[in-house]
């Protein structure tokens, strides 16, 4: 659910939060999504004010509209990706469609590159991001994590789901890559901005002189894959949720398999700029219902996701 974030975090902190067991073989579906739609929901249901409980809440410039436009990185499968038609599927549609009928909002989503969209966010393109973004500190603060600069005035967080960053390779190949300390040597391929890209980094400066890790960063995740997949590279890394995915789907099961644990516990947030406290507090309260009313459990058992479920939705509890 995942590094987007930018998905970008500190290695010490990662965008993704643990899952534990989320198993590969299951019920994770193959569907996806397009780079922009105004679907509600897989029940073509479409939200309205009169029937939604909590519509009140939100910002009366987004009632009457009727849409909450949302930055996201639409490659990033099972979290959000392109089905055959082009429809826009996955954990974060299904949620955003089950918290518009609490708000009375159509979610539409729109493709942008994930390093891109705290940036999209800020400039108002976007009124939220939803891309299995991990909640820091630093993005709260608006700090940049490779510099440690302030580049804005950063972003609240409404968390929603934990994940953990996995290392995976070519199946039956796994080049002696058990612990992130094995790459050293080798070549990884991952999403540029994300979480895995800020482990890679870290660890690239403690291999030795003689053996150094090479990373090579693409705009998504799937790209990443194929460069993989063909043979450019020792091991990828992302988010557990989408190395489970890739290793369920890719080649029928016959292209990946995942090597070692998850590392860099952290959740998922839907980024809103710090000027829209109402609107924060509006999905905070819909993402609550969706979870007592039993919606949550169902999609994310959907999607084989059940181990990464929350409780109750957190303002800013990335650390």
């Amino acid at each position: 659910m995942t590094a987007r974030s930018t998905r970008r975090t500190t290695a010490a902190h990662s965008r993704l939060a643990a899952v534990g067991a989320i198993a590969v073989a299951g019920t994770l579906l193959l569907t996806g999504c397009g780079d922009q739609t105004k679907d509600s929901g897989s029940d073509g249901e479409t939200a309205t004010t009169t029937s939604a409980p909590l519509a009140d809440k939100l910002p009366k410039s987004i009632r009457d509209k009727g849409v909450i436009k949302v930055g996201s990185d639409i490659a990033y499968a099972p979290v959000e990706f392109k089905d055959s038609s082009g429809k826009t599927v996955g954990i974060d549609p299904d949620l955003a469609a089950a918290m518009g009928k609490q708000l009375g909002v159509t979610f539409q989503f729109e493709n942008g590159t994930f390093d891109t969209l705290i940036t999209g966010l800020r400039s108002k393109r976007y009124d939220i991001a939803m891309s299995a973004m991990t909640d820091t500190k630093d993005r709260q603060e608006g700090i940049d994590s490779d510099t440690g600069k302030k580049v804005g005035e950063g972003v609240d967080f409404v968390d929603y789901f934990t994940a953990g960053v996995s290392i995976y390779t070519k199946k039956g190949d796994d080049q002696g890559i058990k612990t992130w300390s094995d790459l050293c040597g080798k070549k990884i391929v991952l999403q540029r901005g994300t979480v895995s890209e800020d482990l890679a980094k870290a660890e690239a400066k403690k291999c030795p002189a003689n053996k150094k890790l090479s990373i090579e960063a693409f705009d998504n995740d799937q790209q990443a894959q194929t460069r993989l997949r063909a043979g450019g590279a020792d091991a990828g890394s992302s988010d557990f949720p989408v190395a489970a995915y890739a290793v369920k789907t890719s080649g029928g099961g016959k292209d990946f398999q995942i090597v070692g644990d998850q590392v860099e516990a952290a959740p998922y947030g839907i980024a809103v700029a710090k000027d829209q406290t109402q609107l924060r507090d509006a999905l905070k309260a819909a993402l609550d219902a969706v979870i007592d009313n039993g919606e949550y459990e169902k999609i994310l058992q959907k999607w084989g996701v059940t181990d990464g479920a929350v409780k109750e939705a957190t303002i800013n509890g990335g650390k």
